[in-house]
């Protein structure tokens, strides 16, 4: 354990008076005295103390100017959140034996299953000294699973209780048990949080415990059948698509089977996930290796959460290369991508038109905008003789114009197809790409729009830099232009107009920098007053390519 000032002494006296008031709290429900109560609330008070000591010592030790080396630090972090839910067990024992005062029958609690609720709490917070000092995993596991079996407990007495108030006596005790159960079950949430910050400490990464078995369901789908405490997880944190992603890699690497020797692990809706894999599969079956290989896929029906291991790819984004590299290996990137979007593009090339959707797509992400910036909400007004709509009658014009300008033919796109999305290695020099699940038949503007604005919105000024990603945006739409050139699509600067619109108007829910978030909102209101206002014929109407510069 711990030696700074004592912390491990402080945190083992805290689970052993937590413990003791477990045991006076269970003697008090089975036989309510004055001096046991007064015995409680005043140890209570003891607990709040050796808590506020392990907090103190545990920020002081953190913020201090010694070394501290990772796992030392990661200890600290799971004894001063364990310290935190042991004190609140603490609050719950007061709560419960505040609660026995209204039963009029006070045997009435003890008719049901309190003294097994009481065994699995004492049986578990006996066992959290030792899951910290011994890093012992299973333990670990043991410890969260006693949250489910006070569930359990609970949900069965609870509905015991309610059956019997149908006979319409002892109403007021059983509602008063109801209430003694409840801090029971509440513990249990105490105690899974103690559990998954004992599995922080041996991990190095939060990691809920159903994440956890679905990591390690989805690990053994994908046939390692390795100890999980050789596995090394590494949280991969900033996602927008709701989903824990995280890196997956045994500590001997070289002994390894593929799937342990690197691998991205993916857990989140179920739907979600399905569509990533089901989309992988489409990728690797029509392009193999272009994308990562799946390892291993995994549902949990009763929780609509997926997860899967996939292949992970070595190289760098390109996001990375645009602020990182030299000049000569960005363009070695930049002329890849251009090749293996035409290869692509080309080959699953479908004629025929196909409406689509940018407006439709805009006003589905309208409310999240709004969210973050309400003034976005334009109302219709005047200046001089000039009127202006209001956002609203915008989108519907906008929207109407959008259904006279079909694609004229589709090409399996990305979907999300934003810079750091797609992965380049200079080792075998290879355009490969990452979280696929929007990928469909679709107009390839789309994917276009999405990759130009993900540029455009990198939060870097300085000039040089943005010079950079300016040359980038320039370079991706002389691409597209010569695409559109030889596949004679002669509207596609008009429904690029829309697309962009959608893309600059959509990114602003990820901005709070409010001088640039209104810089985008101001250009997609452009885009979209300048399409309202076209009366030419859309073959020769002219995107302003200066409106992708920043």
């Amino acid at each position: 354990m711990l030696t700074f000032e004592g912390l491990d002494e402080n945190f083992k006296f805290l689970i052993l008076e937590v413990l003791n008031q477990l045991k006076a709290t269970r003697e008090f429900v089975a036989s309510p005295s004055r001096s046991l109560f007064r015995k409680i609330t005043s140890r209570d008070d003891y607990i709040d103390n050796l808590k506020t000591v392990i907090e103190n010592k545990s920020y002081s030790r953190i913020n201090s100017t010694m070394d501290l080396d990772t796992k030392m630090l990661n200890k600290i972090r799971g004894i001063q959140v364990s310290s935190v839910n042991l004190e609140r067990i603490g609050d719950h024992c007061v709560n419960i034996i505040n609660q026995m005062a209204y039963l009029e029958d006070k045997g009435c609690v003890n008719r049901y299953e309190c003294a097994e609720a009481f065994d699995i709490i004492e049986e578990t917070v006996a066992k959290i000294a030792e899951g910290f000092s011994s890093e012992d995993m299973p333990l670990a596991l043991e410890i969260c699973k006693s949250e489910y079996r006070l569930d359990s407990l609970y949900k069965d007495n609870f509905n015991r209780i309610m059956a019997e108030m149908g006979s319409g006596k002892n109403i007021p005790d059983r509602v008063t048990c109801l209430f003694i159960f409840r801090y029971l079950e509440r513990i249990g949430d105490s105690l899974l949080n103690i559990g998954e910050a004992i599995i922080f400490s041996i991990l190095g990464e939060r990691i809920k415990i159903e994440q956890f078995e679905s990591l390690q369901q989805t690990l053994s789908v994908s046939g390692y059948d390795g100890s999980f405490s050789d596995i090394d997880f590494q949280g991969i944190w900033g996602s927008r698509s709701g989903c824990r992603i995280g890196r997956v890699q045994t500590k001997e690497k070289e002994q390894a089977p593929p799937v342990a020797q690197g691998s991205i692990y993916k857990e989140g809706n179920l739907d979600k996930i399905k569509l990533e894999r089901n989309s992988l599969e489409q990728w690797n079956k029509r392009f193999p290796g272009m994308v990562p290989e799946i390892f291993g896929f995994h549902e949990n029906k009763d929780e609509n959460k997926g997860s899967m291991l996939v292949e992970f790819l070595p190289g760098c984004t390109l996001d990375t290369m645009i602020l990182t590299s030299d000049d000569a290996d960005l363009e070695n990137a930049l002329f890849t991508l251009e090749q293996t979007l035409r290869h692509v593009w080309s080959i699953t090339k479908k004629e025929g038109p196909a409406r689509t959707t940018f407006m439709a797509q805009l006003k589905s992400r309208q409310n999240g905008v709004l969210q973050v910036h309400p003034e976005f909400h334009r109302t219709a007004r005047q200046m001089g003789n000039a009127e202006i709509v209001s956002s609203e009658e915008l989108l519907k014009e906008c929207a109407a114009i959008e259904k006279t300008l079909p694609a004229p033919f589709t090409v399996f796109i990305h979907g999300d197809f934003n810079c750091n999305n797609v992965v380049y290695s200079n080792v075998d020099e290879r355009v490969r790409f990452i979280d696929l699940h929007r990928s469909r038949d679709f107009d390839y503007i789309q994917d276009l729009s999405v990759f130009l604005v993900s540029g455009f919105r990198m939060p870097v000024f300085e000039r040089p830099i943005r010079n950079k990603i300016n040359a980038v945006i320039s370079r991706m739409y002389s691409f597209a232009e010569e695409f559109a050139q030889e596949n004679n699509d002669e509207t596609w600067q008009a429904r690029l107009a829309l697309a962009l619109a959608r893309s600059f108007y959509t990114s602003t829910r990820f901005e709070f920098n409010y001088t640039f978030a209104k810089e985008m909102f101001n250009r997609s209101m452009f885009l979209l007053e300048k399409m309202n206002r076209y009366s030419g014929k859309w073959n020769n109407f002219i995107l302003p390519e200066d409106i992708l510069h920043y």
